[in-house]
């Protein structure tokens, strides 16, 4: 695919949150991770990697669930940066355009920084590869689609950690090669253009601000 000119001047940005789940609001996120991966003598190398805790708002508690699916504590976040510095601190890195943000089931990434997108409006503008459409296109018939399935599939060992935003970017960026190298060798794609057919996503459009926002704004 290094052939491409598109593709080849790309870097993607492999991105994971971990959130929690207010009820009757959207997802919270609580840890980010990023990974670049730029085409360099025909192969994706890594160019650079992200990552930090986010403080949730005050009214949302880490549940016992949480801390047992994610390993993070209520005492892990109480230091760390609120979501709109460390989505701010993202968008301060991202200096070469063009990017490809790449994610398993991209859409639950899209919308949380489409919720943040005052803070990161690079980001939030920047068009995502969902991982599990790609899989869907070359590994027809699995009986799931989800990141450990496909681990399986592909026979990468599941990370200490899994759950945690960086283990879960690492396992998905080595999903993604083995992606594209399949759907090369099968003729399904061949450029970026063919790559945003078969499996990308626009950005989520940021939720319209509420009269008290609009306001505040002149």
């Amino acid at each position: 695919m290094t052939d491409d000119p598109r593709f080849a001047a790309t870097t993607f940005v492999v991105i994971d949150f971990e959130g929690l789940t207010p009820a009757g609001r959207p997802a919270e996120p609580i840890e980010v991770a990023a990974l670049a991966l730029r085409p360099r003598d025909g192969r994706l190398v890594e160019t650079g990697r992200f990552e930090e805790l986010m403080r949730p708002p005050a009214d949302v508690p880490v549940t016992a669930r949480d801390v047992q699916l994610k390993g993070i504590t209520q005492r892990m976040l109480t230091s760390a940066a609120p979501a709109a510095e460390v989505m701010a601190q993202i968008e301060a890195r991202l200096t070469t355009p063009p990017y490809r943000l790449v994610a398993h089931h991209a859409s639950t990434e899209a919308g949380i920084i489409a919720r943040q997108a005052e803070h990161c409006p690079v980001l939030a503008a920047t068009p995502l590869l969902d991982t599990l459409r790609l899989a869907k296109a070359v590994v027809p018939g699995l009986g799931s689609y989800g990141l450990d399935s496909l681990l399986g599939h592909y026979r990468i060992a599941k990370p200490a950690g899994r759950h945690r935003a960086m283990p879960d970017v690492e396992v998905t960026a080595q999903v993604l090669i083995r992606l594209l190298d399949d759907g090369c060798v099968g003729g399904r794609w061949s450029t970026l253009l063919e790559l945003d057919m078969a499996a990308g996503l626009q950005p989520t459009q940021p939720p319209p601000a509420s009269d008290a926002e609009q306001g505040a704004l002149f």
